[in-house]
């Protein structure tokens, strides 16, 4: 489905958010009981004192329904099925991933990681060019000798920076977005850098965010497991719909962002990267449930 990260989906019985893929406190290590009375001065002996502290670590995230990506995965199979005419199976796919598999909009965002972080980069950079230019951008970043490239080497150049390691699927799934996103940049009439627009800051993003939850939904209904036509067209079909409806959600999601956070600062970038995702979840779901009752 457009990313080499594609697999066969979770196995069913990990945790909703995998516990790597949020920062975590651990918190300070408890501190040492009181003595017992059987070593000097009513201290534990040396022994026993000298003993390293367990650490304080996180709980471990309960179990989710093993069975959570089945109804999703079903839908998506019966929509691919058609060669793109079922849409009410489309709907009905997009809409259980994130009710169900997901656990709502907000665990949906939370799943998207690596992705939220390199969305906030991508978008803080930008935010960077249009105000000091992009030279000034690329400096910061001792990256100034891109200036001048093509925006596409720009943006490869940029890579290892807006998505800092692949080793996971979550970190897969961001570069391969980010790829992806580079790729449509001169299809979308994105061609010169230094003559950006806000319209075309969002449209960047939005490519991005599309890529994204689209790898992510992909990755976690396992395309593995799911039958595509073996008409190229159809097959074709298949892909650019899902991507569409997709897109259509993160577009919604941005113009609604924007309107509440209309002066984006480098403070506020992150929290709106994270509002985005999360009304872009909240906003398929409720056009998936739209889609499957047509």
């Amino acid at each position: 489905m457009g990313t080499s990260t594609a697999y066969g989906g979770p196995g069913g019985g990990t945790p909703l958010i995998p516990s790597w893929l949020g920062d975590t406190d651990s918190g300070s290590p408890p501190a040492t009981s009181p003595g017992d009375g059987t070593g000097p001065d009513g201290q534990p002996p040396a022994d026993r004192a000298t003993q390293p502290t367990p650490p304080n670590r996180p709980p471990i995230p309960r179990t989710a329904d093993p069975q959570r990506f089945s109804g999703a995965r079903n839908s998506f199979t019966r929509y691919a099925g058609s060669g793109g005419s079922d849409r009410a199976s489309l709907g009905r796919a997009v809409s259980k991933y994130v009710s169900t598999s997901a656990g709502g909009s907000r665990q949906a965002a939370q799943r998207m990681g690596a992705s939220r972080g390199a969305g906030a980069r991508l978008l803080g950079f930008l935010a960077d060019a249009q105000t000091r230019g992009v030279r000034e951008a690329l400096r910061a970043l001792n990256l100034e000798s891109l200036a001048g490239r093509p925006i596409t080497e720009i943006f490869v150049g940029l890579a290892d920076y807006i998505c800092p390691g692949a080793g996971t699927v979550d970190e897969g799934i961001a570069r391969e977005a980010y790829i992806e996103t580079i790729v449509e940049l001169a299809s979308e009439g994105l061609t010169d850098l230094t003559t950006f627009t806000p319209d075309q800051m969002q449209t960047v993003f939005e490519l991005y965010a599309t890529h994204a939850i689209e790898a992510r939904i992909c990755n976690d209904i396992g395309t593995k497991a799911v039958t595509m036509p073996t008409d190229v067209q159809a097959a074709h079909r298949v892909e650019q719909q899902l991507r569409d409806f997709i897109r259509g959600g993160v577009s919604d999601a941005l113009t609604r962002a924007r309107a509440e956070t209309p002066n984006l600062t480098p403070e506020r970038i992150q929290s709106f990267v994270d509002a985005v995702y999360e009304s872009a979840f909240a906003i398929l779901h409720t056009l998936g449930d739209a889609e499957a009752s047509q």
